[in-house]
């Protein structure tokens, strides 16, 4: 009977012992679900503050191209303001030192005339003109882009500085002139076949003619905001 007693009381201890091995290990396991939930918490919140960091820097270089292109628009505008104004202000001076030498300028429509042109092949509101005779290097000033419609249909757009090279019957190698044709082209050089020529031929991509008699009297023209 003492025998059976001894061994009740080891099995008891033996089973208690087993419930609380069970136990540490049950408290191991939510230990480590513990460590890891923190764990991921930490990882995830990491990533967010990457993807904001990386946000952040991706609007600053955006802002900063904005910033910078308009930087460069309003300095471009600047500078051609200042060249605007210059030119105006160096045109202003030729004619005042022009005037002071006695030098007495023939109008565009009579020189264009002496060259077997148009005399209207320009505005009337010019505001100057220079002639280099012995290079032929005419360049023509206007207060601001514009265009004029003829006669015949045809429209021509005109810079602020047109330029070229006049020639007995032409003018070639034109920069800053324009003619409509469905869409707007660039208009090279415009010339005459000699004195009596009843037609004068722009080239604008490909050479074609129109009547001379549209471009006798030089027309008002219409200011547009860039040529």
């Amino acid at each position: 009977m003492l025998m059976s007693h001894h061994l009740s009381s080891l099995n008891s201890i033996f089973l208690q012992q087993i419930h609380t091995l069970r136990e540490r290990e049950r408290e191991r396991e939510r230990e480590r679900l513990r460590h890891c939930s923190s764990s991921s918490s930490f990882f995830l919140q990491s990533g967010v503050l990457v993807k904001s960091w990386k946000m952040e820097k991706t609007l600053t270089r955006v802002g900063s191209f904005w910033v910078s292109k308009k930087a460069k628009e309003e300095i471009s505008n600047i500078t051609q303001d200042l060249s605007s104004l210059s030119n105006t202000v160096e045109e202003k001076a030729k004619r005042i030192f022009n005037k002071l030498k006695g030098k007495q300028q023939k109008p565009l429509p009579d020189l264009l005339r002496e060259y077997y042109l148009p005399p209207g092949l320009f505005p009337r509101n010019i505001t100057c003109y220079e002639f280099d005779e012995s290079k032929g290097k005419l360049i023509v000033y206007l207060p601001s882009p514009c265009e004029v419609s003829f006669k015949d249909s045809s429209v021509v757009r005109y810079s602020i500085r047109i330029k070229g090279t006049l020639s007995r019957g032409k003018l070639s190698g034109i920069e800053g002139m324009k003619t409509r044709v469905l869409v707007w082209v660039k208009v090279t050089s415009v010339s005459v076949e000699g004195y009596k020529s009843e037609k004068v031929w722009f080239t604008a991509g490909m050479k074609k003619s129109r009547p001379k008699d549209a471009y006798e009297m030089p027309r008002d023209a219409i200011i547009v905001e860039e040529f």
